[in-house]
């Protein structure tokens, strides 16, 4: 079992950044591939980017790709979203997971954190 706690989340204007961390707690997260992905209002779950279990390769979807980047530390079983140029768009409520699959595919995430709250003004 592995449980995942996200941080960081808030309210931010147009342009500004955040920067999201995700605590695991459990197994040891390196046994682990792990995302980040997020949900808005009346909006399916959205894949936002996902690092390999050793950090080594990283995935990102068109719409952050250049924007936020995905890292991890294993020593401290701790995962980071770093958000830049953030849009209103990027609103919504964003989870860190971890599983046995490197994708972006959110089917292949069995550890699921509460989430926490991205609001971006314009």
């Amino acid at each position: 079992q592995v449980q995942l706690v996200e941080s960081g989340g808030g309210l931010v204007q147009a342009g500004g950044s955040l920067r999201l961390s995700c605590a695991a707690s459990g197994r040891a997260l390196s046994t682990y591939s792990t995302g980040w992905f997020r949900q808005a209002p009346g909006k399916e779950r959205e894949f936002v980017a996902a690092i390999s279990d050793y950090g080594d390769s990283t995935i990102y979807p068109d719409s952050v790709k250049g924007r936020f980047t995905i890292s991890r530390d294993n020593g401290l079983n701790m995962i980071y979203l770093q958000m830049n140029s953030l849009k209103p768009e990027d609103t919504a409520v964003y989870y860190c997971a971890a599983g046995r699959i490197y994708s972006g595919n959110s089917r292949d995430y069995v550890y699921w954190g509460q989430g926490t709250q991205v609001t971006v003004s314009s």
